[in-house]
């Protein structure tokens, strides 16, 4: 990997959004670090339970634990390098590491949109379609979707990291806490017109395909919700708050980011800035295992008694849960 800077070869990268914090930094390192403690706990404790418990082995929790492992993965992208960074000297990166860091951060971003348009696919299916929603939901079609979820926008994010390391570049300062493709692309001064044009591609794909599919499918729960009894809107609002909450949640964050990354904000405070830029990596992953362990009552149940610790609870619960399946 080589990256010339005035024929010079460059090693690392500036992190330029750091500011002296003094002592305080003992302070933020540990609310960091607690705070990435809670996300693998949580995150962590979903997977297992869902992976553990037969009566979770559906498809809209074999996709929620796919949600969760990407929360795990985007996380993991940026706690421990921001970490380390926030008890250093000097904020620098090697090449190699902040390109690794991109890799991380995109597939995250484009996976999460990826996967909760695939909920809200299924959640269409069992909505408007309960009586063929095993004919069409079947475990073919879930590994596939699956696949849909992870592959594609691992090819894309390839793609995309491979197109800026090629890129001649006439600076090593990004003005981020974090590695940033945009910001690495700013720094180029050969012709960055296929970068562009790719990423403009890339998003519309890995972003507009996924909201769009999402738009549909809940237009279609609606017409139904409006049209059916109220069994049906109770299943659906049970079903769907967390999706849409996290859905909402994680684009507000994504907006966040571009406004910060594409417009001069130097009028806003320097630590609203860092808070803008790192909401969809660091409150997306606490926020989605939080709101679907606390509103859908299978998950609820079992973390509960499994968090107890009691066996014959946990037994008593996923008879419950079995009963509750049936009646459904």
């Amino acid at each position: 990997m080589r990256l010339m800077i005035n024929s010079t070869q460059v090693s690392y990268f500036t992190l330029g959004a750091y500011f002296d914090t003094e002592y305080f930094r003992y302070l933020y390192f540990l609310f960091i670090l607690t705070f990435y403690f809670l996300i693998l706990c949580a995150n962590v404790l979903l997977i297992v339970v869902i992976c553990m418990n037969r009566s979770l082995h559906e498809p809209m929790y074999l996709f929620l634990c796919s949600l969760f492992v990407n929360e795990l993965y985007g996380s993991t992208g940026l706690f421990p390098l921001l970490l380390v960074q926030i008890l250093s000297d000097v904020h620098t990166v090697s090449a190699s590491l902040c390109f690794l860091q991109i890799f991380c951060v995109y597939i995250y971003g484009s996976v999460e949109f990826t996967n909760l348009a695939v909920m809200s696919y299924d959640r269409y299916l069992a909505i408007c379609c309960p009586l063929q929603y095993n004919t069409h939901m079947t475990s073919n079609k879930v590994a596939m979707l699956i696949a849909v979820i992870w592959f594609p926008p691992f090819v894309a994010v390839f793609v995309t990291t491979s197109l800026s390391v090629s890129l001649q570049l006439c600076g090593n300062i990004i003005n981020k806490v974090y590695c940033d493709n945009y910001s690495v692309i700013k720094l180029a001064c050969s012709d960055t017109r296929v970068n562009n044009i790719y990423e403009l591609v890339a998003a519309s794909l890995t972003v507009c395909v996924p909201v769009s599919v999402i738009l549909y499918t809940y237009m279609r729960i609606l017409k139904v919700c409006f049209s059916g009894s109220k069994q049906t809107r109770q299943k659906a609002v049970s079903t769907c708050t967390p999706h849409l909450a996290s859905l909402l949640n994680f684009s507000f964050g994504v907006f966040f980011e571009i406004l910060q990354s594409r417009f001069d904000m130097s009028s806003v405070p320097n630590m609203l800035r860092i808070f803008l830029s790192l909401y969809f990596l660091t409150c997306q992953p606490l926020f989605s295992p939080v709101m679907y362990g606390l509103n859908m009552s299978k998950i609820r149940i079992i973390c509960k008694n499994l968090l107890s610790g009691s066996v014959e609870e946990c037994r008593s619960s996923n008879r419950v849960v079995q009963e509750k399946t049936i009646n459904q």
